[in-house]
């Protein structure tokens, strides 16, 4: 997708919660339906945070965007950006709106990227046509980020010497490569084989928060006068 194409928007910086959590949930769980609120435990119950993408200068908004439905698909709530020469863009069309629902958050290079990730304890793989591993075995990884190169010249040197090692997805066909879209869709699914929700209770209760707030029309409002009463 070109980059000038109107469905092409940068991606919304993140935003913090206007009250509590614990006030927010009291305040809109009334505003709800039943079934509302059992699709949002179902999906928090899901969630982990224990595998994370990393797009490392992509540029194509379509796969950018298609990177984000898949992470949302699978449960994976961190999505981490490091920059390249141009802004991240998203087809809106394609993203159908999962970036609300993640955690997007931005690195200004790989060592600001690797550094973060490892004081978190994740451990670090690239996609390389020559990688050690297969994506199977990064199910065996117990905090696991994969890096996902600029779909021109792939991952940078400077992440591929800072990581921890690299992976491959095998090919059987003539082609040697797939869409970084697809290659992330495959990896995520593998990468997350084997994992229940692993959301600690004060991350799952910020979540629950925030998804209440994107599932309410006119939330802050709501939750402002709940607050007003409340002091």
């Amino acid at each position: 997708m070109r980059r000038d194409h109107p469905d092409a928007h940068p991606l919304p910086a993140a935003g913090g919660l206007p009250a509590p959590p614990e006030q927010i949930v009291a305040a809109l769980s009334p505003m709800l339906t039943e079934h509302r609120l059992a699709r949002i435990d179902s999906v928090l119950d899901a969630r982990i945070e224990s595998v994370v993408p990393v797009l490392d200068g992509l540029i194509d908004p379509h796969n950018i965007a298609a990177v984000l439905r898949s992470a949302d698909a699978f449960g994976i709530q961190q999505v981490h950006l490091i920059a390249g020469e141009l802004d991240f863009l998203a087809s809106q069309r394609v993203a159908q709106g999962t970036e609300r629902w993640l955690d997007v958050v931005r690195h200004d290079d790989p060592e600001t990227c690797t550094r973060a990730l490892r004081g978190a304890g994740y451990r670090i793989f690239v996609a390389a046509m020559d990688g050690e591993l297969q994506p199977e075995q990064l199910a065996g990884i117990e905090r696991v980020a994969v890096v996902f190169g600029n779909e021109h010249s792939g991952v940078s040197g400077r992440m591929a010497t800072l990581a921890d090692g690299s992976y491959r997805i095998p090919m059987c066909g003539f082609v040697e490569s797939l869409n970084v879209s697809v290659a992330t869709a495959i990896t995520l699914r593998a990468a997350r084989t084997g994992r229940g929700g692993d959301l600690d209770a004060n991350r799952r209760l910020q979540l629950l928060a925030r998804f209440m707030m994107l599932s309410v029309d006119r939330a802050e409002e709501i939750v402002a006068e709940h607050v007003r009463r409340q002091t």
